[in-house]
């Protein structure tokens, strides 16, 4: 992909008020699908989450401006009713836990980590108070039922991989580290959680693909880029949040400071990966291999889950109330972001 013009422009003397977040909607044409199930499925599912926690009114009404069911139902538009609503309690499990782990230190991250991986290894056994452990017991207890073996040990290896890398991402907040922007997209690709994501479009669509699918690198490419354009999209998207926390694991803080950008200049550049992301999610797709009629129907299926994730984090993330509060559809239409003020150390 060509080079962009320049953004290497440095730092000014003045802070900017204000950003302007790259155009990514208009350049990506998939259509967006909703499961036509997804309503009473979402009411349920947040009421399960609601039920298990203990969540002041403020959180409360921040989880249901979420709207990870709809979520789901975008990234899992075919699913029947009881895989969506496994879908959905997954999906508000794992954004409650990611808000946690955010005020977690390395230690708490690596106990938390070890629990519920013993959850997922041995739901039915294990042993815990914990109330995110409990509610993912819950979960995959009723995923096993239907995934299979291969499934079922993807979606445990990448929850691992997730919890690893988010307690490299607590050491690096701990240290107050900037990774270099090689090391950083290493990490990303599991802290943002896509890869189990991924796992549920193989559970929702009643797939076996088998490992010597899953592991070619065709495959592999295909994977990484849209994992890369939904992480770096939401890098985008969260950017003023996360900088009024002085959280600084974010692709935007990494290109300000290796690439000595501004902050208009890093918005841009990141803007134009997550395009070239989407180049390279369109050739590898073109260019994957034939493993036989039936193999290859399961492959076509995977694939247009992986467009479908795409697509519906993209519009949901105007949708959510996470990112922008109520004013998503403005910003989705125009664009500008006021920068909001830092928080007191």
């Amino acid at each position: 992909m060509t080079s962009p013009v320049t953004y290497t422009s440095t730092l000014s003397d003045s802070e900017p008020t204000e950003f302007i977040l790259p155009d990514l909607v208009s350049d990506i044409h998939y259509p967006l699908r909703l499961n036509p199930r997804y309503y009473p499925i979402s009411r349920a599912s947040e009421k399960w989450l609601l039920t298990r926690t203990h969540l002041t009114e403020l959180e409360i009404t921040t989880f249901m401006g979420l709207r990870a069911g709809e979520l789901a139902a975008a990234c899992y538009p075919d699913a029947d009713a009881f895989h969506l609503r496994v879908c959905s309690d997954f999906f508000n499990w794992l954004f409650n836990m990611d808000d946690w782990l955010d005020e977690f230190d390395v230690d708490s991250t690596w106990g938390m980590r070890e629990c519920c991986i013993s959850a997922l290894r041995d739901p039915i056994n294990s042993e815990t108070e914990k109330l995110g452990v409990k509610m993912c017991k819950s979960y995959f207890s009723r995923f096993r039922l239907t995934s299979s073996s291969g499934c079922t040990e993807r979606f445990i290896h990448t929850m691992d991989l997730f919890f690893i890398a988010v307690a490299k991402q607590a050491d690096d907040r701990a240290k107050e580290r900037i990774p270099d922007l090689e090391s950083y997209i290493t990490v990303r690709r599991d802290t943002s959680a896509c890869k189990p994501c991924f796992v549920f479009i193989e559970y929702a669509a009643g797939i076996d693909l088998p490992d010597e699918v899953m592991s070619h690198p065709v495959m592999i490419a295909v994977e990484e880029a849209a994992n890369d354009f939904i992480t770096w999209s939401n890098d985008i998207f969260s950017y003023n949040a996360e900088q009024s926390r002085h959280d600084t694991h974010n692709l935007v803080v990494v290109l300000m400071r290796e690439q000595d950008m501004n902050l208009q200049g890093a918005l841009d550049y990141s803007g134009w990966l997550c395009k070239g992301a989407i180049q390279r999610f369109e050739h590898n797709r073109a260019i994957i291999p034939s493993w036989g009629k039936e193999l290859d129907k399961q492959v076509a299926i995977y694939l247009q889950g992986l467009q479908d994730c795409i697509i519906g984090v993209l519009h949901w993330s105007f949708d959510s109330t996470r990112y922008f509060g109520k004013d998503g559809h403005t910003v989705k239409r125009d664009r500008i972001i006021r920068l909001l003020p830092k928080r007191p150390l």
